[in-house]
Formats: structure tokens, C-alpha cells, sequence
């Protein structure tokens, strides 16, 4: 859809297939797999809109329109000046008041036109296989009559979005028309242009529109649907495709059965079909996406390629993020065997709450107060005990070293000993299970960073 000339974006086509191959979504026709409809874009089409519009022409069933802008700028702020208002506004003077011949003398003349379509005096009702039996008319005012007439081609010889989809769908053979709730009230107009060239009509779904959780309509141009920024982002397809499918669909289930909402897209190949289809809104919530994502990421990370090079990917980006030159990817290997359960995303893992394993942690005074509540006396206490045990303090022996602490200070809540622990390994970073945080930074390490915060302490 390329008719719009003003509104064409740079590389945008080009997304959309990057897009669709990093789905794993096979296109069956198009500008990159030629078939038997081509062309597909419709600024090559333009020749077949050309032989379509002159077909109503002929039949009385579309006029040229060479109403000058202005004028038609006027008759719009006249019509919102109606009472009772009008939501079409055109007067029909280019039908009315020009006759056959001198449209075809002043378009042979140059003279710049658009083709309207003629509408019916009442618009077809229609049946949506989602919403049942639909009729929409247009709003007039009965003393000043007013027309809707949509503009089938536009003066730069190029076919409007509403002309383009009518031919198009029909010539490819369209069956079923699925879209966003938003199109309903055009829906009437395509149903009449089927009906003036004698084809027959597609089946027409509406589906709601994609919304936040707070209701905002979603925004292409806030980013908010920006698939391969969410790609960056690190999403995987198998969790965006399971997140997409269940907006205002739900499979069907026999009473009693268990379900799951994971849903691979063989499956999906499999078990979607319409009647699964939902009229509530479709709210959009990312945590959704985040539940997904973590489970996909579980599972693809037990795969020994697809691990190995998660291993690769993340030791790159942490040597760059923290300019390290010397980093052992064993290393890297290790920890991320060890944490992945945790990961929402990969690149979760080239974040502070990772980073740790690979530096030493950096204390502050306020942070400690601040995550810890405790007094300056008894953190101490609780350093000098953990300094004291450090060589005993391994992921093997973690709950006897903790029951020793806690008879040594029986005043002190198991949390906050655990907290002070954290904070020593890890400095404000949580997450990771403590005995995994010491079987990962080693005896050496460990005794190394008690050691560092206790003398941070004094």
C-alpha cells in the first residue's frame, strides 16, 4: 500500500519482510516471491485502477470531480456548520452540473480531475461473522442534502486506499477480510463497490483495536508496535507470535480440559480459526510479553547451539559494556548456565543485576543504609561473623554457617543477616539465589569481597 506518496517511509518495506522472516512467517505471494498476482505494489497496479475506474465511468456509476481545493475546503466547514450537522459533505456539483462531454474535453484537455464514486441513495447492510447484521448510513441534513461520494482516484492518477482494496481483494481472490474495528464505518463503501462491478463480496471480520492497559489506543508512532525494536530489545519471535495471537482470540476447550496459553506457531497452524475470535477489547500488557519470553528463553536455552552462541552473544556485550579485556568466556558460560531460569531476556544478562559475577561490587554509605535499616554496631557484628566463617561460607555448608551466625547473634532476624550477605556478594543487586551467588564467585572470591566489605565497614 504505496499510494500515499507523501506518507512513504524509507526502508519501511523492507521491514516488513526482515519482519516477517525473523517471525518465521513464509510469505506465499509477493514483490520477493513472485506469483500469479503480481505486481503487489500498488503504484505499479496503476494501469488495472485506471481500467476499473474508466469501467464505472462508462457505466454512470463513477464522475470526474475537478472541484478546486478551496472549494472543497468550503463545503466541508459549511457542513460542520449544519444543524443537524452532516458527516459527508460533498453537493455533487461536478455530476449535476457537468455533462458527459465536457468531463471527457476538459480531462482530455489536461485539466486535473478525481474520479468519484457515485454512492447509492442507501447503503447495503452487511453481516461481520464477529459482530452479526450491520447498517451504517450516513448522517444528512434533509433541507441542505449532502453526499458522500468517496474519491476513487486522486488527481495524481493514483487510487485511494478505499478503491485499491476493493479491486485488489477481488482480483486476488479474497475470501475473507480480517481487520481492526476502525474500518467498519468504510466497510458499507467497499460492500457498494462490489456491488456496482456485479462481484461477490468477501467475508468481513472486525476485530478490536490493540489498547494499553490504562485503554490508549496502541501508537505505531510512539513505538509502541515497533517489532524489530522490540527484537533489539531482546524478545524472541516464538514469544512475540504466542503474545500476538491471544489479542481478542482464544482457543476453544471442552469443559473441564486444561489448558495453557503456550502456544507454538505449528500449533497455531493448527488449532486457530475464527470462532475463537472475542469482541472485548484487546488490551496489551507487556508483562504478558515478559511471561512468555521467559519461558521460550528457558527453553531454547537447553539447547546446546542455541546456548552456546546465548554464551558467545553475551560475553561480547559485556566485555564492551564493562571494558573488559580479559574476560573468560568460561566464566561466562558458568553463570549463565547457572542463572538463566531467572532471564526475562538475554540481554537481561549484560546488566547490573549480572555484572557482579564479573566485577567486584562497589558499596555506599546511604545504599547500605537504605536497603539494610539496620545500625552502624550491628552490621558490624554481622560482617566481623561473616570475615570469621568466610572460609567456611560455600554453597555445601551455606545453612550451617547462617545457623552458627544466628546462635552467635540471637537477636538477629535471619532476613536481615541474608540481606547483609546479598549486599556484601552483590552490593544492591538482587535476584539470585545466595547459595548459587557463592558456588558461582568461588571460596577465593567470596572470602575476598567479605573481606573488602568489612573494611569498607571501619
Amino acid at each position: 500500500e504505496d499510494t500515499d506518496q507523501n506518507r512513504l517511509i524509507q526502508g519501511a518495506e523492507q521491514n516488513i519482510y526482515d519482519t516477517l522472516q525473523w517471525l518465521n512467517m513464509c510469505i506465499d505471494e509477493g514483490p520477493t516471491h513472485p506469483g500469479p498476482h503480481s505486481p503487489y505494489r500498488q503504484s505499479e497496479r496503476s494501469h488495472i485502477y485506471e481500467k476499473y475506474s474508466n469501467e464505472l465511468l462508462s457505466k454512470g456509476l463513477a464522475y470526474r470531480c475537478f472541484c478546486s481545493k478551496e472549494r472543497l475546503d468550503g463545503l466541508r466547514d459549511s457542513a460542520r456548520l449544519l444543524k443537524p450537522p452532516t458527516t459527508v459533505s460533498y453537493d455533487r456539483h461536478c455530476f449535476n452540473e457537468i455533462s458527459r462531454e465536457e468531463s471527457d474535453e476538459r480531462a482530455q484537455n489536461g485539466e486535473p480531475f478525481t474520479v468519484r464514486f457515485k454512492a447509492p441513495e442507501t447503503y447495503p447492510e452487511f453481516t461481520d461473522l464477529l459482530h452479526g447484521t450491520i447498517n451504517l448510513q450516513p448522517q444528512i441534513n434533509p433541507i441542505d442534502r449532502r453526499f458522500e461520494d468517496p474519491v476513487l482516484m486522486k488527481s495524481d492518477g493514483l487510487p485511494t486506499y478505499h478503491f485499491a482494496n476493493v479491486v485488489d481483494d477481488h482480483l486476488r481472490e479474497i475470501t475473507h477480510v480480517i481487520r481492526g474495528e476502525e474500518w467498519v464505518a468504510s466497510t458499507p463503501k467497499h460492500i457498494a463497490l462490489y456491488d456496482a462491478f456485479g462481484w461477490d463480496k468477501p467475508n468481513f471480520i472486525h476485530i478490536p483495536l490493540l489498547t494499553t492497559v490504562e485503554g490508549k489506543k496502541l501508537s505505531k508512532r510512539s513505538g509502541d508496535i515497533d517489532i524489530m525494536s522490540l527484537k533489539k530489545k531482546g524478545y524472541l519471535p516464538e514469544s512475540l507470535v504466542n503474545f500476538s495471537v491471544l489479542f481478542g482470540w482464544n482457543p476453544k476447550r471442552k469443559l473441564g480440559e486444561k489448558t495453557s496459553e503456550i502456544h507454538s506457531l505449528s500449533e497455531l497452524e493448527k488449532i486457530w480459526s475464527l470462532s475463537g475470535l472475542t469482541k472485548g477489547s484487546a488490551k496489551v500488557d507487556w508483562k504478558k510479553l515478559d511471561y512468555f519470553n521467559k519461558h521460550y528463553l528457558t527453553e531454547k536455552l537447553k539447547d546446546a547451539k542455541f546456548f552456546q552462541s546465548s554464551v558467545i552473544e553475551c560475553h561480547t556485550r559485556i566485555c564492551r559494556t564493562l571494558n573488559l579485556t580479559d574476560l573468560d568466556i568460561e566464566n561466562v558460560g558458568k553463570v549463565l548456565k547457572m542463572t538463566y531460569p531467572s532471564l526475562i531476556t538475554l540481554n537481561d544478562f549484560d546488566s547490573s543485576k549480572f555484572h557482579y559475577f564479573f566485577i567486584k561490587p562497589r558499596y555506599k554509605r546511604g545504599e547500605v543504609q537504605k536497603i539494610l535499616k539496620i545500625n552502624d554496631e550491628t552490621l558490624l557484628k554481622i560482617s566481623n561473623e561473616l570475615v570469621k566463617r568466610s572460609n567456611d561460607l560455600t554453597h555445601l555448608n551455606f545453612n550451617q554457617v547462617i545457623k552458627e551466625i544466628l546462635e552467635e547473634l540471637p537477636m538477629l532476624k535471619k532476613k536481615i543477616l541474608f540481606q547483609a550477605l546479598r549486599y556484601a556478594l552483590s552490593g544492591p543487586e538482587s535476584g539470585i539465589n545466595l547459595p548459587i551467588i557463592l558456588e558461582l564467585l568461588g571460596p577465593e572470591e567470596v572470602q575476598a569481597r567479605l573481606d573488602a566489605f568489612n573494611d569498607f565497614l571501619h
